[in-house]
């Protein structure tokens, strides 16, 4: 099986309620098919400055971490192997190396560790 399940929430520009309300169903699903990690592909906002979408599905992650409802998660631009946490990951699961955003500084993106 896969680790990695790859999520496009930005498609069809969703409100916040509506992409935490995605992210909640394609958390769900995810741990029931049995990935490890989750790969939201939220983008960056199309301004370049930093989308709603971004901001509002980072702090509800946050919050689900110190919840523990989720292992953590890694925004796309620390996914590189010389951020500690990335290479934690990367040691635990060495098949995230082939990932295309590694080390890209990809900030429309988030992996969420289940």
């Amino acid at each position: 099986m896969a680790a990695i399940k790859t999520v496009v929430i930005k498609d069809g520009m969703p409100s916040v309620e509506q992409a935490r309300t995605c992210l909640q169903g394609e958390l769900s699903i995810a741990r029931r098919d049995g990935f490890r990690i989750l790969k939201l592909v939220h983008g960056y906002g199309s301004s370049g400055v930093g989308g709603d979408l971004r901001i509002a599905l980072q702090s509800t992650l946050r919050q689900m971490s110190q919840k523990q409802e989720v292992q953590g998660c890694i925004y796309g631009e620390n996914w590189r192997t010389s951020d500690e946490r990335s290479w934690e990951l990367l040691k635990r699961m060495p098949e995230l190396k082939n990932d295309s955003d590694l080390g890209r500084g990809n900030r429309g993106i988030t992996l969420v560790v289940l």
